[in-house]
């Protein structure tokens, strides 16, 4: 509806309204072109269209921007790239979001309308497979978000040809990327910056590898450090440089050298273009101190060096700049026991070695100190010669003996086998403890091997050589406990540490099956003696000969007589027993224990002798025997057949075997 009142009220007449309005519009305000006119800016002015407008103030954070329309629009300032930007009168692109608000003002953005811009930009500039430049703006879920004029999408799996760790540290950062995907329906963009890098290093290897040959000097940036080498970026291609080749010197690991990000310049080692792979060097920048190292440390040599590195088994000595030598715990001290190389030494120590030995082609030098003081095992066999008498300390215990300390740093062994002469030693701590102070012979000294070998029973004469051959002879009965029942006999203490073997033949007249079922353990018993082993330190027994022997006696013979007391001598039945009474002899001079293997060969010819007695002694049982057969042909008891010699033999023998396997 028109305001006639308000036309009046500006005096101005219909002639003069019609004639501006001629001027105004096209054709001179034809209706037809006025219907157009107004058609057109209806369509200009819709909702979602972009409008050039002109800044005509700047209120706070609000920009008003003049459109054309009835009233101003207004801008929010954070929408400026730049707030200097916002300056009045200068004309900017915005997009129409709402013609009237509830403040009655157009609703304006300029952020929108640029974006709207660049999509098209974008869209008519840029195809899939194009390279971009942007700024990575936030991290989102699944990749990051990055500003190309566009907001484009860079998943994670696309930011780089390792996935980081954090794709956040990326935040801020400018990237090219190349154009995966365009969705112009959804306006979305994806990008990626790992093709992009693979593609440039393609492109990088193969111009590498085309140019890079053994001994050139090339720059690359440390990507990565392990701890076995150093990975390198030659531009494309990486190169590995392994610990062993960073220094000549000796290095724990190589970010003692280098730091990520560092630029090194190395050495071409080797290439190999089918696995792609590129060995370089530092150390081979300068020449190896290895050179020559023969003259100049000679083995045997006494030099002088510094303490780099200890470990469990040794310490590193430095004799020079990339040249260093190991002195093994072993080569510390001729005496002391070393249990850690930091007892001895320590790192930045300057100590003198002796070069042991050198490996030019492993680059190694075997170094010692104990060779630098002399060696006390060298005087050993002067002071402690075979035969001497020592005074020690048991300082340790195993299966095999004892180990006594004979003076600071030198042990010597005491074998369980030079513990008795009688007695079967199973571990030396049925004899000695730690800390026990005792006395020993030593046997022999084996300079190059440091060994000494000792013994204690050697301290007294070997019983078997005389004294048991002596007073235990076949024939004799004695008398013994019972210790011991196997499954083929008895073993019978004649005297403390002396046992004899009473086989199971040898039990009674009749086939025992079981010995137990005629001795038990603990029980005292007689029996005879049937041989003495010397050699095999063995005496063989017999219960059912001594029973004969007792029947002839009370038969025929008067048990109290001399011959019947001579016979007896010996065993738990003698006033006193033979190994204590060894105890008082003297302890045996070097001489005499030279001389012990002449001594046991003079022995056997008793021996031998001794066996004449026994055989003799047999042929007297056999005889009353076979009396004592024709005597109990008349009792209506059936009594056991009489022996023959050979089944005494053979006896005999089957108990020497079972002996042998016992012990």
């Amino acid at each position: 509806m028109v305001d006639q009142n308000l036309i009046n009220s500006l005096g101005i007449t219909d002639e003069e309204v019609n004639k501006h309005l001629k001027e105004a519009l096209p054709n001179g305000g034809d209706s037809e072109d006025l219907v157009e006119t107004v058609k057109q800016a209806s369509e200009r002015f819709q909702v979602g269209s972009i409008l050039t407008g002109r800044i005509v103030s700047v209120v706070g954070n609000d920009v008003y921007v003049e459109v054309g329309l009835k009233s101003e629009g207004v801008v929010d300032l954070s929408e400026f790239s730049d707030p200097a930007e916002a300056q009045v009168g200068k004309e900017i692109q915005v997009f129409l979001e709402a013609v009237e608000s509830d403040s009655s003002l157009v609703v304006l953005s300029k952020r929108k309308a640029d974006r709207i811009r660049m999509w098209e930009h974008i869209i008519a500039t840029k195809k899939e497979g194009d390279v971009v430049e942007g700024t990575v703006t936030r991290k989102i879920k699944g990749g990051l978000l990055v500003d190309i004029g566009v907001p484009a999408f860079l998943p994670a799996s696309q930011v780089d040809v390792r996935r980081p760790f954090d794709i956040g540290e990326f935040v801020g950062q400018k990237i090219e990327a190349k154009i995966l995907k365009i969705d112009q329906g959804a306006r979305n963009i994806i990008i990626s910056r790992r093709k992009l890098i693979e593609e440039r290093r393609a492109e990088a290897k193969e111009r590498i590898f085309s140019e890079i040959e053994v001994g050139q000097l090339r720059k690359g940036i440390v990507k990565n450090i392990a701890d076995f080498g150093v990975f390198v970026d030659l531009g494309g291609v990486d190169g590995l440089i392994h610990i062993t080749d960073m220094s000549w010197g000796q290095i724990n690991h190589p970010s003692e050298m280098v730091e990520l990000g560092q630029e090194i310049e190395a050495v071409v080692l080797s290439v190999d273009k089918e696995k792609e792979k590129i060995a370089l060097g530092l150390k081979q920048k300068t020449p190896s101190p290895w050179e020559g190292i023969e003259e100049r440390y000679p083995v045997g040599s006494r030099v002088r060096g510094t303490v780099t590195n200890i470990v469990p088994y040794g310490a590193f000595v430095r004799l020079e700049e990339g040249v260093e030598g190991l002195v093994h715990v072993s080569e510390m001290s001729w005496t002391k026991r070393i249990n850690h190389p930091s007892e001895i030494v320590n790192v930045g120590d300057e100590v003198d070695v002796v070069v042991l030995s050198i490996d030019k082609e492993k680059h190694e030098i075997s170094l010692g100190i104990k060779q630098t003081e002399v060696n006390p095992w060298a005087l050993v066999k002067e002071k402690y010669p075979p035969g001497t008498v020592i005074t020690g300390r048991v300082r340790n215990l195993t299966n095999y003996g004892a180990f006594i300390q004979i003076e600071e740093g030198i042990d010597g062994l005491l074998h369980v086998s030079d513990m008795s002469w009688t007695s079967k030693i199973t571990h030396p701590g049925e004899m000695l403890k730690k800390g026990d102070e005792i006395q020993c012979v030593v046997l022999s000294v084996d300079e190059e091997k440091n060994r000494i070998a000792l013994g204690l029973k050697q301290l007294t004469e070997d019983p078997w050589l005389k004294q048991i051959p002596e007073h235990y002879i076949p024939g004799q009965i004695v008398k013994g406990k019972v210790t011991k029942i196997t499954n083929f006999g008895v073993f019978v203490e004649l005297e403390e540490g002396l046992e004899g073997l009473l086989h199971i033949s040898e039990l009674a007249d009749h086939k025992v099956d079981k010995p137990e079922e005629i001795v038990k353990v603990g029980s005292e018993i007689e029996v005879k003696i049937l041989r003495v082993d010397s050699e095999e330190r063995k005496i063989g027994l017999s219960l059912k000969r001594a029973q004969w022997a007792a029947e002839d006696g009370l038969t025929g013979k008067d048990a109290s007589s001399p011959q019947t007391q001579v016979r007896r001598r010996g065993g738990l039945g003698a006033d006193s027993g033979l190994l204590g009474a060894m105890q008082s002899k003297p302890i045996l001079s070097i001489t005499q224990l030279k001389d012990s293997s002449e001594t046991a060969q003079d022995n056997t010819t008793d021996t031998k002798k001794t066996e004449s007695s026994d055989q003799q002694e047999k042929t007297l049982d056999e005889t009353a025997r076979a009396e004592k057969a024709e005597e109990d042909t008349t009792q209506p008891i059936e009594q056991s057949e009489p022996e023959t010699k050979s089944t005494v033999d053979e006896d005999e023998q089957k108990t020497d075997e079972d002996a042998s396997q016992q012990d």
